[in-house]
């Protein structure tokens, strides 16, 4: 499966998008939406366009561990996975006891899961988000 519009959409506002590049929570230079390389540094500026090129790039590797999960996912799942993966990473996924409920297809035990994951405590609302997004049926 690959994102729709609307999870690229939720996505985006819920990591920012932004054209200048900044250091996020660990001091990290960032741009886009959550963009992070070599090349990003202090006074980097791109495009909107730029902007949606990264993040098609960069989203690929969590839609790839979202696809690992042995369970069929509905759009909304998928989008709502996707954007968690891209927050927390794809090792703490691929670990978590959330995947592994997943694969079993205990939808309802890993979309509890999501509370689970709300440290720092700035992560409630977009915790909320995407658990309210995984359980919306299509």
């Amino acid at each position: 499966m690959k994102t729709s519009s609307i999870g690229r959409l939720k996505l985006s506002v819920r990591e920012g998008r932004r054209k200048k590049a900044y250091k996020d929570s660990k001091g990290i230079w960032t741009i886009g939406v959550g963009h992070t390389g070599p090349e990003v540094k202090e006074g980097l500026t791109i495009s909107d366009a730029e902007i949606d090129r990264l993040l098609e790039e960069d989203i690929k590797w969590a839609e790839d561990a979202v696809n690992a999960v042995k369970a069929p996912l509905n759009q909304n799942m998928f989008d709502a996975l996707v954007s968690f993966v891209f927050n927390i990473g794809v090792v703490a996924f691929a670990t978590s006891t959330m995947k592994k409920l997943l694969d079993v297809g205990d939808y309802k035990g890993a979309w509890q899961q999501f509370d689970r994951w709300v440290i720092p405590q700035e992560l409630t609302g977009r915790r909320m988000d995407e658990k309210k997004q995984f359980i919306t049926p299509v």
